[in-house]
């Protein structure tokens, strides 16, 4: 099954331009290691131009071409993306997958996700409307007041390299929807599918600037969006080291961010459970996705009383996962992204050896890839709470477990975290799930499941995990401004100051 890279140049302004100093990245296929086609390396030149062209955008016919057209104007576009994104999935599935390793299965599901996003913000755009306007409730029958939602204006949206298409979906899809002009910067790990979005919004014809898409290096074209004057918020989903410098980097400006960024999740499982159930959500939990998720639920806190037995019961189904070119029926595990990751976690999982840590199962390259950033889904054990395993991301299939007896012990070692993104509790005893979702610090909880996600609810976290809520109404809302009008509707004076006609 072969497919090709589209040789594409950066989208702004409508249309395909060659980058300012002509410089291009390479693609890697993360299972062949072979280069496969390159991408545009956008530089502060071609931001200057971008951002531009997304002024230029908001302002055009007086704003009534996009941002202070109707939300069902808008949502005619988000669903005409949404459409062409259906129409396309099978050529765009394939491109993720030989992308950035993901499976094909899972990047099908994607871009399915992909176009259900689109689609529900194309709803929202249109609700936006019936809420302008909404009356405040006032102490004085002598003032009106109501709100308007106004899109904030030029956003600059820095996405991953693990959901390329989806993660930058999730910004995309709700700043337009609000009526934003945006520049999106995806990762140059994994840029194809985000490229392809630029084709398939000048296929339907959205306006020229509305959504402007510039591939290239964090320092050379992430870092000049960040601080550009003109760029109104910046949105991101990535590390939390990257994630502060872009928070320092607006607060010069006082510029609005929203931040998602790692995190190191924890899932605790009770005695009373079924051991099957809960080791299949356990390893999905932790190896969706090649291990690349910031939510992945990678720290196993497990009863003591059945350690032993589900340990063993979640290695038999590791053996069972098929680990293969993506693009392989039936494949259940890929490639990491790169190189880079995966030296990164192959070095995580020999530092915790070193630390007295055990390698349960897994640890190094699988015997029948030869070629291929490919690591075994590992799970280790004899975890102490000061190893780097149990402290830090690894952004790889790596499941570090950790026993305990008491509901109590099992919440602090939950907590015991920077991060706060999310979490998982298993048990058939409900009011216990309770109890244990109220005591989890994080912002997404999951109970008898680990990593499912859905377009209406809320996705962030807490602590170092970031702040800001995207999806759902709150991702809509990331991207408005609150204006308060108030009148004063009486025929009387007001009164304050004598009247120099009285004097």
């Amino acid at each position: 099954m072969s497919i090709g890279i589209p040789n594409r140049q950066l989208f702004i302004d409508g249309d395909w331009k060659v980058p300012a100093l002509g410089k291009r990245i390479p693609i890697i296929n993360p299972s062949t290691q072979q280069i496969i086609g390159d991408i545009p390396a956008a530089t502060k030149e071609d931001v200057e131009v971008a951002v531009a062209a997304a002024k230029a955008a908001l302002s055009r016919n007086k704003g009534a071409d996009w941002a202070s057209a109707s939300g069902a104007v808008r949502a005619r576009y988000l669903r005409a993306i949404a459409a062409k994104v259906t129409e396309k999935k099978p050529e765009l599935a394939k491109l993720e997958a030989i992308d950035c390793g993901k499976p094909l299965d899972e990047a099908a599901w994607d871009i399915d996700d992909v176009a259900g996003c689109f689609e529900f913000y194309a709803d929202l755009a249109e609700k936006l409307d019936s809420k302008q306007k909404a009356p405040v409730s006032l102490p004085m029958d002598t003032f009106k007041s109501y709100v308007l939602k106004e899109p904030i204006g030029v956003v600059g949206l820095i996405t991953p390299w693990n959901y390329p298409m989806l993660m930058a979906t999730w910004k995309v899809a709700p700043a337009l929807a609000a009526g934003c002009a945006a520049i999106l910067k995806p990762s140059e790990l994994a840029s194809v599918t985000c490229l392809e979005l630029g084709e398939i919004c000048k296929e339907v014809g959205l306006p020229p600037g509305v959504l402007n898409i510039l591939t290239g290096l964090g320092p050379e074209a992430g870092a000049p969006l960040a601080v550009h004057p003109d760029v109104d918020k910046i949105a991101f989903t990535g590390s939390s080291a990257t994630g502060s410098k872009i928070m320092t980097a607006a607060a010069q400006l006082v510029k609005p961010v929203s931040l998602e960024l790692g995190g190191k999740s924890p899932i605790v499982v009770f005695e009373d459970v079924d051991l099957d159930k809960a080791a299949e959500w356990t390893i999905f939990g932790c190896f969706w996705t090649n291990g690349q998720i910031c939510s992945a639920t990678s720290r196993l806190i497990v009863h003591e009383s059945i350690a032993t037995e589900f340990l063993n019961r979640i290695v038999k189904w590791i053996k069972n996962i098929k680990i293969s070119d993506p693009l392989e029926e039936g494949c259940r595990l890929g490639p990491v992204v790169s190189e880079g990751q995966y030296e990164k976690v192959l070095k995580f999982i020999s530092n915790a050896k070193s630390e007295g840590a055990t390698i349960l199962t897994g640890g190094s390259r699988p015997e029948h890839l030869k070629k291929g950033f490919f690591v075994e889904p590992t799970v280790i054990t004899d975890v102490t709470t000061s190893m780097q395993i149990w402290k830090e991301e690894v952004f790889g299939p790596v499941l570090c477990v950790k026993t305990f007896s008491t509901e109590e012990e099992a919440i602090d070692l939950a907590n015991d975290t920077v991060y706060g993104l999310g979490s998982a509790v298993i048990s058939n005893d409900l009011e216990r799930c309770e109890r244990i979702t109220k005591a989890f610090k994080a912002g997404i909880v999951w109970i008898n499941c680990s990593q499912p996600c859905f377009t209406q609810a809320p996705w962030g976290g807490i602590k170092r995990s970031g702040f800001g809520r995207e999806l759902g109404e709150w991702g809509l809302d990331n991207y408005l401004s609150v204006k308060q009008v108030t009148q004063y509707i009486s025929d009387e004076p007001w009164g304050w100051y004598r009247s120099p006609s009285k004097m």
